[in-house]
Protein backbone atom coordinates (compact mmCIF):
# COMPACT_ATOMS: atom_id res chain seq x y z
CA UNK A 1 0.00 0.00 0.00
CA UNK A 2 2.98 2.41 0.76
CA UNK A 3 4.00 1.96 -2.86
CA UNK A 4 1.14 2.47 -4.72
CA UNK A 5 0.60 5.77 -2.39
CA UNK A 6 3.68 6.70 -3.50
CA UNK A 7 2.88 6.26 -7.33
CA UNK A 8 -0.74 8.26 -6.95
CA UNK A 9 1.45 11.41 -5.54
CA UNK A 10 3.60 11.36 -8.26
CA UNK A 11 0.61 11.60 -10.75
CA UNK A 12 -1.07 14.08 -8.69
CA UNK A 13 2.06 17.00 -8.81
CA UNK A 14 1.90 15.94 -12.33
CA UNK A 15 -1.26 17.20 -13.12
CA UNK A 16 -1.30 20.16 -10.49
CA UNK A 17 1.97 21.51 -12.24
CA UNK A 18 -0.29 20.93 -15.92
CA UNK A 19 -3.13 23.04 -14.44
CA UNK A 20 -0.56 25.88 -13.06
CA UNK A 21 1.65 25.78 -16.37
CA UNK A 22 -1.70 26.17 -18.13
CA UNK A 23 -3.20 29.37 -15.76
CA UNK A 24 0.33 31.35 -16.51
CA UNK A 25 -0.01 30.29 -20.26
CA UNK A 26 -3.68 32.50 -20.33
CA UNK A 27 -3.15 34.93 -18.18
CA UNK A 28 -0.28 36.04 -19.95
CA UNK A 29 -1.44 35.66 -23.27
CA UNK A 30 -4.74 38.12 -21.89
CA UNK A 31 -2.05 40.82 -20.69
CA UNK A 32 0.04 40.30 -24.11
CA UNK A 33 -2.94 40.99 -26.35
CA UNK A 34 -4.37 44.09 -24.64
CA UNK A 35 -7.60 42.89 -23.46
CA UNK A 36 -9.98 45.25 -21.07
CA UNK A 37 -6.98 48.48 -22.81
CA UNK A 38 -8.68 51.59 -24.62
CA UNK A 39 -7.38 52.51 -27.75
CA UNK A 40 -5.13 55.15 -27.61
CA UNK A 41 -6.13 58.15 -29.60
CA UNK A 42 -4.44 59.21 -32.94
CA UNK A 43 -2.42 61.98 -32.16
CA UNK A 44 -3.53 65.45 -34.67
CA UNK A 45 -0.74 67.62 -35.60
CA UNK A 46 -2.33 71.34 -35.62
CA UNK A 47 -2.16 73.25 -38.48
CA UNK A 48 0.09 76.40 -38.13
CA UNK A 49 -1.99 79.59 -39.25
CA UNK A 50 0.23 82.49 -39.94
CA UNK A 51 -0.50 85.39 -37.90
CA UNK A 52 -0.35 89.00 -39.53
CA UNK A 53 -0.74 92.35 -37.76
CA UNK A 54 -1.32 95.39 -38.72
CA UNK A 55 0.74 98.40 -37.54
CA UNK A 56 -0.89 100.59 -35.09
CA UNK A 57 0.83 104.01 -33.80
CA UNK A 58 1.68 103.35 -29.93
CA UNK A 59 -0.40 104.69 -27.44
CA UNK A 60 1.64 106.47 -24.74
CA UNK A 61 -0.58 106.84 -21.30
CA UNK A 62 -1.15 110.23 -19.64
CA UNK A 63 1.26 110.10 -16.62
CA UNK A 64 -0.76 109.79 -13.52
CA UNK A 65 0.47 111.77 -10.13
CA UNK A 66 2.15 109.56 -7.74
CA UNK A 67 0.67 107.66 -4.72
CA UNK A 68 1.16 109.75 -1.59
CA UNK A 69 1.08 108.96 1.93
CA UNK A 70 -1.51 110.50 4.43
CA UNK A 71 -1.89 110.25 7.80
CA UNK A 72 -5.00 109.90 9.44
CA UNK A 73 -4.68 110.22 13.30
CA UNK A 74 -2.18 109.55 15.61
CA UNK A 75 -2.41 105.93 15.44
CA UNK A 76 -3.75 105.47 11.90
CA UNK A 77 -2.43 106.18 8.73
CA UNK A 78 -2.16 105.37 4.77
CA UNK A 79 0.38 104.16 3.04
CA UNK A 80 -1.73 104.58 -0.45
CA UNK A 81 -3.52 108.13 -1.84
CA UNK A 82 -4.44 107.77 -5.53
CA UNK A 83 -2.24 110.93 -6.51
CA UNK A 84 -3.78 114.56 -7.20
CA UNK A 85 -5.49 115.04 -3.94
CA UNK A 86 -5.14 117.30 -1.58
CA UNK A 87 -6.03 117.37 2.20
CA UNK A 88 -9.21 119.74 2.08
CA UNK A 89 -10.52 119.30 5.97
CA UNK A 90 -9.85 117.50 8.54
CA UNK A 91 -9.39 117.27 12.26
CA UNK A 92 -10.75 115.86 15.72
CA UNK A 93 -14.10 114.05 15.63
CA UNK A 94 -17.17 115.41 17.22
CA UNK A 95 -17.30 113.74 20.91
CA UNK A 96 -20.62 111.29 20.88
CA UNK A 97 -21.64 109.28 23.79
CA UNK A 98 -17.84 108.58 24.27
CA UNK A 99 -16.31 107.89 21.17
CA UNK A 100 -13.24 110.43 20.16
CA UNK A 101 -11.22 110.29 17.24
CA UNK A 102 -10.03 112.00 13.85
CA UNK A 103 -11.26 112.34 10.50
CA UNK A 104 -9.39 114.10 7.38
CA UNK A 105 -10.86 115.09 3.73
CA UNK A 106 -8.66 114.50 0.54
CA UNK A 107 -10.32 115.73 -2.57
CA UNK A 108 -9.85 117.69 -5.76
CA UNK A 109 -12.14 118.22 -8.45
CA UNK A 110 -14.88 115.06 -8.59
CA UNK A 111 -12.67 112.61 -6.40
CA UNK A 112 -12.71 112.44 -3.06
CA UNK A 113 -11.36 110.06 0.44
CA UNK A 114 -13.01 110.92 3.87
CA UNK A 115 -11.09 108.83 6.68
CA UNK A 116 -12.25 108.61 9.93
CA UNK A 117 -10.93 106.65 12.72
CA UNK A 118 -13.28 106.24 16.15
CA UNK A 119 -12.08 105.56 19.82
CA UNK A 120 -13.73 104.38 22.60
CA UNK A 121 -15.36 101.91 24.38
CA UNK A 122 -17.18 99.55 21.74
CA UNK A 123 -17.09 96.26 19.73
CA UNK A 124 -17.40 94.95 15.95
CA UNK A 125 -21.37 95.11 16.58
CA UNK A 126 -21.55 98.16 18.11
CA UNK A 127 -19.16 99.83 15.63
CA UNK A 128 -20.98 98.31 12.56
CA UNK A 129 -24.85 99.78 13.96
CA UNK A 130 -23.34 103.24 14.47
CA UNK A 131 -21.87 103.61 10.68
CA UNK A 132 -24.71 102.94 8.29
CA UNK A 133 -23.53 100.67 5.34
CA UNK A 134 -26.42 100.42 2.51
CA UNK A 135 -25.96 96.65 0.41
CA UNK A 136 -23.37 96.00 3.05
CA UNK A 137 -21.34 93.09 2.39
CA UNK A 138 -18.82 91.15 4.84
CA UNK A 139 -14.65 91.37 3.93
CA UNK A 140 -11.55 91.22 5.89
CA UNK A 141 -9.18 93.90 5.54
CA UNK A 142 -6.10 92.68 6.59
CA UNK A 143 -7.58 90.11 8.68
CA UNK A 144 -9.92 92.22 10.39
CA UNK A 145 -14.13 91.78 10.01
CA UNK A 146 -15.47 94.62 7.64
CA UNK A 147 -18.06 95.45 5.34
CA UNK A 148 -18.13 97.44 2.33
CA UNK A 149 -20.97 99.03 0.57
CA UNK A 150 -22.45 102.30 -0.31
CA UNK A 151 -22.90 104.99 1.89
CA UNK A 152 -26.12 106.46 2.21
CA UNK A 153 -24.87 110.18 1.75
CA UNK A 154 -23.40 108.76 -2.18
CA UNK A 155 -20.11 106.89 -2.82
CA UNK A 156 -18.51 103.71 -1.59
CA UNK A 157 -17.77 102.91 1.89
CA UNK A 158 -15.56 100.07 3.85
CA UNK A 159 -16.16 99.78 7.29
CA UNK A 160 -14.02 97.82 9.68
CA UNK A 161 -13.25 98.19 13.39
CA UNK A 162 -8.51 98.05 13.90
CA UNK A 163 -8.81 96.56 17.31
CA UNK A 164 -11.17 96.41 20.60
CA UNK A 165 -11.71 100.03 20.71
CA UNK A 166 -10.51 101.73 17.82
CA UNK A 167 -12.97 101.73 14.35
CA UNK A 168 -12.10 102.90 10.74
CA UNK A 169 -13.68 103.86 7.90
CA UNK A 170 -12.75 105.27 4.02
CA UNK A 171 -15.41 106.13 2.45
CA UNK A 172 -14.30 107.20 -1.39
CA UNK A 173 -16.32 109.09 -4.35
CA UNK A 174 -17.83 107.45 -7.10
CA UNK A 175 -14.87 108.00 -9.02
CA UNK A 176 -12.52 106.33 -6.99
CA UNK A 177 -14.69 103.38 -6.26
CA UNK A 178 -12.06 100.81 -7.57
CA UNK A 179 -9.47 102.50 -5.15
CA UNK A 180 -11.63 101.70 -2.35
CA UNK A 181 -10.03 98.34 -1.04
CA UNK A 182 -6.55 99.38 -2.42
CA UNK A 183 -6.67 102.65 0.00
CA UNK A 184 -8.06 100.59 3.10
CA UNK A 185 -5.42 97.98 2.37
CA UNK A 186 -2.87 100.61 2.78
CA UNK A 187 -3.97 101.72 6.46
CA UNK A 188 -0.72 101.29 9.08
CA UNK A 189 -1.13 101.50 13.03
CA UNK A 190 1.36 100.95 15.18
CA UNK A 191 1.51 97.43 17.26
CA UNK A 192 -0.11 97.68 20.86
CA UNK A 193 -0.35 95.56 23.66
Amino acid sequence: MIQEAASGRWWRATVALLALAASVLVIAQLFSSGFGRTAAPALVQPRLVPLTIAPTAPTVPAPSPSPTIAVVSDDLWLTYLPGGLERIDGGPVEPASGVHGGRVLFGSGDRSVEVQVERGTFGWDAFRARNAVLDARPVIVRGKPAVVGRHPGGGRLIVWLERLGTGAWIRVSESLAAELLTIALSAKSPVRD
